[in-house]
């Protein structure tokens, strides 16, 4: 494939020092997939006025790994209709004439972190050949799961004096914050959730602090109300592939709750691309920037989501992981060999946790996919699903249980061909390409339909088939998407143990 790298992908590369250590990976990818890597013409000129000498010098030294382009598409109605609505400055018109060679097919697909290029990519119906440096990776690990690296991408606690200080990965916030070694060192008793690569080196790193209403909180303007707050005190993620963004996040929203906090909260510098992609994850996720935060490092952005129950049943992932009770219920099976794949956090007692490292996008990830031949495909935005994980083979009844608890994103039925279909579950479900493939061509005249959701809660207790019909909850065993009553999801909800916290309304 022709990739064509916008101009701060190659600034990253050719930097001095490793300002994104996501660069490194992409950069290996493309290597190793024998991609083409392209520049745009207008890509030299901007890098040769770059203001760090040594950068132009570097990339000068390179030129001849990349193929600058030849030639430049020509404008289109839509091209100029592009230039008319978002051009403003010089860099504005590079990036549309960047973004035009992806949409005359001169090249096959642009990788860019900058927001506007994606805007416009939107507006010209070419945003799946566009991507961020993270979905990038997100897409290759998907499509070649042989070539992935880490055998084992597990996220564990580590007492802050166990973890390496000297990794690279900390080098960030040594930048960011004077005296961050010190502060490191006096947590050596406290916990921290990390995630390891092959070689120990740092993948992801999160500290989370309770404070009290009798917290000071000074140094915020607007100043802050006395509530019960958890802080994410240090929150960093490598991009992989691995949807290990998402994954943190839910361990943020765990601890929310088990803190029975009111509020969510963090500071950050945003002058770095790796802060500035934090700050898109949580704001996906319902954070919004409140004010900012003055110390001796600087003036820091503050972010807050409030934590209180709520309900967007529009947006269900910016009140994550709460629902709402007069949405409708469906309950719906899931065969073994997928039920852990897809909730690892849902795995049962006979099954060996280590048979579930989490090394593929849809593991780690709260919004997942869910595919179905279902004749029930009334499903909407906010409605709520129970998985009922079936029985073992030649296993007792008692192995299909009620399991797990999501919260409906999206659905989507009239799903063109195959290529879509693919594209709408590769990083979020549990199938490969070959086997949504097989799945799409199964039954040409029943084709499949696609359920965005949030993975929102593991029962504490599961039911059996045999006390689900005892109950009252359902009648025989799940084909595809059935319906639960009020009553039969209050009497699931009873009977499992469930946070009745997550029930907002």
């Amino acid at each position: 494939m022709r990739i064509l790298l916008d101009t701060n992908v190659i600034i990253h590369r050719e930097a001095n020092s490793v300002v994104l250590r996501e660069i490194g990976n992409l950069f290996n990818w493309l290597d190793r997939l024998h991609h083409e890597k392209c520049v745009h013409p207008f890509t030299l000129d901007e890098i040769s006025k770059h203001a760090d000498p040594k950068v132009v010098a570097t990339f000068k030294t390179k030129i001849d790994s990349y193929n600058v382009l030849k030639t430049l598409a020509l404008d289109t109605p839509e091209i100029l209709a592009i230039q008319r609505k978002y051009d403003k400055t010089d860099n504005d018109e590079i990036d549309t004439a960047i973004l035009k060679e992806v949409y005359a097919n001169r090249v096959d697909l642009l990788i860019t972190e900058d927001k506007k290029i994606h805007a416009k990519a939107m507006d010209l119906n070419i945003s799946t050949k566009v991507f961020t440096i993270e979905a990038f990776l997100e897409k290759v690990t998907a499509e070649n799961p042989t070539l992935v690296d880490y055998k084992v991408l597990a996220v564990k606690k580590s007492y802050f004096g166990n973890i390496n200080l000297k990794d690279a990965f900390f080098d960030s916030f040594r930048r960011d914050y004077n005296g961050f070694d010190i502060w490191f060192n006096k947590k050596s008793d406290e916990i921290a959730y990390i995630c390891e690569g092959n070689s120990n080196d740092m993948l992801a790193f999160l500290y989370v602090k309770l404070e009290t209403e009798t917290e000071n909180y000074t140094d915020i303007e607007p100043k802050f109300e006395p509530k019960r707050r958890m802080k994410i005190g240090t929150f960093k993620v490598v991009s992989t592939g691995f949807k290990l963004g998402e994954r943190f996040l839910k361990i943020v929203f765990d601890n929310a709750l088990r803190l029975r906090v009111d509020e969510i909260y963090l500071t950050i510098f945003e002058n770095t691309e790796d802060q500035k992609r934090l700050v898109d994850l949580i704001h996906d996720w319902g954070f919004k920037k409140y004010g900012v935060k003055s110390s001796k490092n600087g003036e820091e952005s503050v972010y807050v989501r409030d934590f209180r129950k709520a309900v967007d049943l529009k947006s269900p992932n910016l009140t994550y992981p709460y629902f709402s009770r007069h949405k409708a219920k469906f309950i719906v099976p899931i065969y073994p060999e997928y039920h852990t794949e897809l909730f690892p956090d849902s795995i049962l007692n006979t099954e060996f946790p280590m048979d579930f490292v989490d090394n593929v996008p849809n593991r780690n990830a709260i919004s997942k996919v869910y595919i179905s031949r279902s004749w029930e495909r009334n499903l909407s935005t906010g409605d709520i699903i129970v998985f009922y994980r079936t029985a073992d083979k030649g296993a007792a009844h008692y192995t299909s249980v009620t399991s797990t608890l999501g919260i409906v994103q999206k659905v989507t039925t009239n799903i063109g061909d195959l290529q879509q279909f693919i594209e709408l579950c590769r990083k979020r479900s549990v199938f490969s390409d070959m086997e949504l493939k097989e799945f799409w061509d199964f039954k040409p005249n029943n084709r499949p339909f696609v359920v965005n959701f949030l993975y929102a809660h593991s029962f504490k207790t599961r039911l059996n088939l045999k006390m689900l019909k005892e109950l009252g909850i359902i009648v025989e065993a799940p084909r595809g998407f059935e319906r639960l009553s009020d009553p039969a999801f209050e009497t699931l909800m009873e009977k499992s143990n469930a946070d009745k916290r997550l029930v907002a309304d």
